[in-house]
């Protein structure tokens, strides 16, 4: 049997490998975004040969820290990397904003507000790293990027020579991660006759140590695409 974790259960299992001095906060989040790195090259090994474009979206907490090392490995295997925060890099909790003071060594970050259109700056992959487990609130003031990335997934599986892979760390945005609901209406606008999401609809996700409820229920099931669980080392 699949054994199933809740985001409370998963922060306290990290926690305690962190108290218990077997691992730091930092090496949990570079191995995080050592197992995404991975997982993207197991799913399209065509990535794994050369330079290619990335988008990488970074969240306000610790997802958005596992999307700054993703794409600090990126960019070191050469690939043009782009990223995205939404949120103040002030108030990033402390590993996270470790993490990105070491992407900016590298290269900029941009307000999640700039990307106007994903298609047009052509990326390869698009990772998700703006809400992981941890999300418990609607997430509406990005449903038009929502819209955006939910249609590349859309002509990506209908077109087979479609370029934009998006992958998610943990679990799509806008999802509960417990029991795998949109968290949010997925709406139609006032006055307006289309619809507007208010979650990612992703072909890859990589999650860690264990699969979470959210994967295996309501709309997780279909919004996740393939699942891959990678190992962080919490393995006693």
């Amino acid at each position: 049997m699949t054994e199933l974790l809740t985001a409370a259960q998963m922060r306290a299992i990290e926690q305690a490998a962190i108290e218990s001095g077997a691992v730091t906060g930092l090496e949990l989040m570079e191995r995080a975004g050592q197992g995404v790195v991975e997982a993207v090259f197991e799913e399209w090994p065509e990535l794994s040969e050369g330079a290619h474009r990335a988008v990488v979206l970074c969240g306000p907490g610790n997802n958005g820290g596992d999307g700054f090392v993703v794409a600090r490995l990126l960019h070191a295997r050469g690939w043009d990397v782009q990223v995205f925060l939404y949120g103040d890099a002030d108030k990033l909790p402390p590993d996270a904003k470790t993490n990105y003071e070491r992407w900016r060594e590298a290269g900029d970050v941009a307000p999640v507000s700039g990307l106007d259109d994903v298609s047009s700056r052509s990326p390869e992959l698009v990772v998700d790293g703006l809400f992981g487990t941890g999300l418990t609130r609607p997430v509406e003031d990005l449903c038009d990027l929502f819209l955006d990335l939910n249609e590349e997934t859309l002509r990506a599986h209908r077109f087979q020579f479609a370029n934009c892979r998006l992958t998610s760390v943990d679990i799509p945005s806008g999802l509960c991660s417990d029991s795998g609901r949109v968290l949010g209406p997925s709406h139609w606008t006032e006055g307006a006759q289309w619809w507007r999401p208010t979650h990612l609809q992703s072909q890859l996700t990589v999650t860690f140590h264990r699969m979470k409820v959210g994967h295996m229920l309501a709309e997780g099931l279909h919004a996740c695409g393939k699942v891959v669980v990678k190992d962080i080392g919490l393995e006693r």
